[in-house]
C-alpha cells in the first residue's frame, strides 16, 4: 500500500537553505526555469497559429507538456515544490493548456462559426482558469478525498489541452479525410470545458506504483513511446489522446452508476 500522501511530503529533500547573504541555491531555481521555458513555448504557440504555422503551434503545445512534467518532477526531487514556484506553474498551466489550445482551435477552423465558435473558445479557457483555481484550493488541503486517494477531480488542464487538440491531432494524422464540421469542433471544444469542471475522478499518473522488477521493462517502453513519437507523431497524439477519451468516458461511467446506486439507496 502506498503512503498517505502527508508521509510522502515529510520524505521529500529539503530545499537548501539561503545563504547568510540571503543567496539561494541555484538548484532551487532550475525547476521555475524549466517552467520559465514553458510559457516561453506556450506564448511562441500562439504566435505560430497566429502567422498559420498550426504543425509548429501544436508541437510546441506538447513542448510544453513535457516541460510541465519535468518541472514538476524536479521541484518534487529538490523539496521545492511550494511557493513561487506553485503559482508559477499554476499561471503557465492555464497560458499552455487553456490559452494557447483555444486559439489554436480557432485559428484552425473554430474562426469559421465566428460567434459560436468564440463561445467555445471562451468556454474553454474560462472552465480551464476555474479548474485550476480549484485544484489549487484542493492541493492546500491534503485530507480532501481527492488528494489522499491520488485522483483528479476533472480533467487536468494538459489531458484537457490533448482532448480538445484531439480533431487537430487526426487531421494531421489522417491527411487524406476531410476537415471536420466546426459545428463538431466546437462541440468537442465545450464537451472538454465541461469535463475539466466536473467532479468526475480521472486518473492521475502520480499514483501510479511500479514493482522494481519491472522498472526496465517500463523505462524500455517509454523509450519506444518516445521513438514513436518522433517518428510518427501525430498518430502517436492521436492514439494518446484516443486512449485517454476511452479512460475519461469510463470513469464517467462509473461516476455515474455509483450515483445511480446511490439514489437507489
Amino acid at each position: 500500500m502506498s503512503p498517505a500522501p502527508e508521509r510522502q511530503r515529510t520524505r521529500r529533500a529539503r530545499p537548501a537553505p539561503p545563504s547568510g547573504d540571503g543567496r539561494l541555491p541555484f538548484a532551487n531555481l532550475i525547476p521555475n526555469l524549466v517552467t520559465v521555458a514553458a510559457i516561453a513555448s506556450g506564448m511562441t504557440a500562439i504566435r505560430m497559429a497566429i502567422a498559420g504555422d498550426l504543425r509548429l503551434a501544436a508541437l510546441l503545445i506538447v513542448l510544453a507538456a513535457v516541460l510541465d512534467t519535468i518541472d514538476g518532477f524536479l521541484a518534487r526531487r529538490l523539496g521545492v515544490d511550494g511557493g513561487i514556484g506553485a503559482e508559477l506553474d499554476s499561471l503557465a498551466d492555464f497560458l499552455d493548456f487553456g490559452v494557447a489550445p483555444a486559439l489554436v482551435l480557432h485559428a484552425w477552423i473554430l474562426h469559421e462559426m465566428p460567434r459560436l465558435g468564440w463561445i467555445a473558445v471562451l468556454a474553454y479557457v474560462i472552465a480551464c482558469a476555474l479548474r485550476l483555481a480549484r485544484f489549487n484550493v484542493m492541493a492546500q488541503d491534503l485530507t480532501a478525498p481527492a488528494m489522499r486517494a491520488g485522483y483528479f477531480l476533472g480533467v487536468p488542464a494538459p489531458g484537457g489541452a490533448l482532448l480538445a487538440l484531439s480533431p487537430l491531432f487526426l487531421s494531421f494524422a489522417l491527411p487524406g479525410l476531410a476537415a471536420p464540421a466546426p459545428e463538431l469542433v466546437g462541440l468537442v471544444t465545450v464537451a472538454v470545458a465541461l469535463l475539466m469542471v466536473s467532479r468526475i475522478p480521472t486518473w492521475s499518473f502520480k499514483a501510479l506504483r511500479v514493482q522494481r522488477a519491472l522498472v526496465p521493462f517500463v523505462i524500455l517502453g517509454v523509450a519506444l513511446a518516445g521513438l514513436l513519437l518522433l517518428t510518427h507523431t501525430w498518430a502517436v497524439l492521436s492514439t494518446l489522446a484516443l486512449l485517454y477519451a476511452a479512460m475519461v468516458l469510463t470513469a464517467a461511467a462509473r461516476a455515474a452508476a455509483g450515483l445511480i446506486r446511490g439514489g437507489g439507496d
